[in-house]
């Protein structure tokens, strides 16, 4: 389950966005500041994160932004017009949006899900269901599910399970039409979120096998190259497409 980090004390805001994001399948952690919140990039997969805006915090949250650029960052807090200047160094340094205390408190959990990493992710793989031959009603709610699922150790079962199908069932109706079989698609979408967490500086091989919880950086490895043909180190080049595309090209039924 994705985690969007928060380091504001808004208690209001806090309980909303929690109840909020756990309806969308997002698990909210508390932090005490910036530093902390790099500290859960090392062992949670992050969605996104909210950081109360203070001067003090301005060069830890600017480094967490430049180190995890495609994880967004929020800044909240009760702004004042005399605030213009804090705000602008915090947007130049990568802040993607702000939300306003007593303003978007009950509307800040839609509005960091709509942002958030996992949703971009999705955006940029829209037509993956087509390319992988993924037509039925079961085969497209599977999908949905993998990914969101793509920070667990995800089996078919935990799928089947799921969809309340038998596994058996579920390996057989997925495959059909030329689609390739769960287990693949499973270590696809692992693989694609794994190119799209190597793209942030901040995060090395090790720390994306933990996070997506492979069982090792060589279990990690060996995926890559069944899934794309490459190493952990080539996926930030290839990119989510480049992943995808290199699936497609007759790596999709093999177990190689």
């Amino acid at each position: 389950m994705p985690v969007v980090g928060m380091a504001h004390h808004n208690p209001t805001m806090r309980a909303v966005m929690r109840r909020g994001l756990r309806a969308r399948g997002i698990r909210l952690v508390g932090c005490r500041g910036p530093e902390q919140l790099a500290r859960v990039f090392q062992a949670e997969l992050v969605d996104a994160v909210v950081v109360g805006a203070a001067r003090a915090r301005l060069e830890n949250t600017l480094s967490l932004a430049s180190r995890f650029p495609r994880v967004p960052v929020f800044l909240a807090g009760p702004f004042r017009p005399d605030d213009a200047a804090l705000l602008l160094a915090y947007r130049r340094g990568g802040v993607r949006a702000i939300l306003v205390d007593g303003v978007d408190d009950h509307a800040a959990a839609e509005l960091v899900a709509a942002r958030g990493a996992s949703r971009l992710r999705r955006h940029a793989l829209r037509d993956a269901p087509k390319l992988l031959r993924l037509t039925e009603p079961l085969q497209i709610r599977a999908w949905e599910e993998v990914l969101g699922r793509v920070g667990t150790a995800t089996t078919t079962a935990h799928i089947a399970k799921a969809l309340r199908v038998t596994r058996e069932h579920l390996s057989r109706e997925f495959a059909a039409g030329g689609a390739p079989n769960i287990k693949r698609v499973i270590d696809l979408a692992r693989v694609v979120c794994a190119a799209d967490l190597l793209a942030n500086p901040g995060y090395s091989v090790a720390t994306v096998a933990r996070v997506l919880r492979f069982s090792s950086p060589s279990h990690l490895s060996g995926c890559a190259k069944r899934i794309a043909g490459a190493s952990p180190m080539e996926l930030p080049r290839l990119g989510l497409r480049g992943v995808l595309g290199r699936f497609l090209k007759g790596r999709m039924r093999s177990r190689l």
